[in-house]
């Protein structure tokens, strides 16, 4: 997770969560990179809410593993809110997985989605980049409501897109943002399609040239924007416990010795 990317999911839940009601949230792909010491779930701070993480891999921040890297261990229905920040890009075969969010979306909820537009490769299974034609063709094909998408482009000259000028250190990544919705009325051919989508993915992903889906432990950034925004201080408040932690550790063992 990098600075910029967790601003922005921020600033799409702050317009478009629910508010003045609990909410049942899942997040996709919530395994921490090494060294990462927040995750999105400092996002629901205040709100009224459950939260599980699941991920193809066990780790941090994790409360299921995925028992196949297309299939999410969630009821049908149950999720008011889907998260998921920058995991995407890893996903070799993401109209599958864009299904099952669809899935385990209740009528009307919702799916916050961010993603790279460019930035180098940064694992060892790095397939996509993503521009809002990409984020619309995965909506219309899991048929889902596209309610907001944008793209971080890098700034003009001459009325063209200079990526000479674009600031390394604040948005890098050129992060693609979207919330979509579930309809309250879904598509009743769905449930015929996606299980055989989800079947033939998960079959090729043990099968194809790119074996199965990468461990998320490798899903880390050599660049590390530094936006300005929420990230700051919950990084923060997150440094400050995990040295509290540390202290009454030590406390604890000198209390012992």
């Amino acid at each position: 997770m990098h600075a910029s990317q967790y601003n922005h999911m921020a600033e799409s839940m702050a317009k478009y969560l629910p508010k003045g009601r609990h909410l049942d949230v899942v997040e996709l792909g919530s395994a921490t990179s090494p060294n990462q010491v927040i995750t999105h779930r400092t996002l629901f701070e205040g709100v009224d809410h459950s939260y599980f993480g699941v991920d193809v891999r066990d780790g941090n921040n994790v409360d299921a593993v995925m028992p196949k890297p297309y299939t999410i261990p969630v009821k049908s229905g149950s999720a008011d809110v889907v998260v998921s920040g920058s995991v995407f890009e890893h996903i070799p075969m993401p109209w599958a997985s864009m299904l099952e969010v669809a899935r385990i979306l209740r009528p009307g909820g919702l799916f916050f989605f961010t993603a790279p537009s460019r930035g180098h490769k940064h694992t060892g299974v790095d397939c996509w980049r993503y521009y809002p034609d990409a984020v619309r063709a995965l909506a219309a094909a899991a048929r889902l409501t596209l309610r907001h998408v944008h793209t971080h482009y890098p700034p003009k000259s001459e009325g063209r897109l200079d990526y000479a000028r674009i600031d390394a250190a604040e948005d890098y990544w050129g992060d693609t943002v979207a919330v979509l919705q579930k309809p309250v009325r879904y598509a009743p051919t769905m449930r015929f399609i996606r299980p055989v989508v989800r079947w033939w993915a998960n079959r090729a992903s043990r099968q194809g040239p790119l074996g199965d889906t990468p461990d998320p432990a490798t899903r880390c950034s050599v660049v590390r924007d530094r936006a300005a925004g929420p990230w700051d201080e919950v990084l923060k408040q997150a440094r400050a416990r995990k040295e509290k932690d540390q202290s009454t550790d030590e406390a604890a063992t000198a209390g012992r010795s």
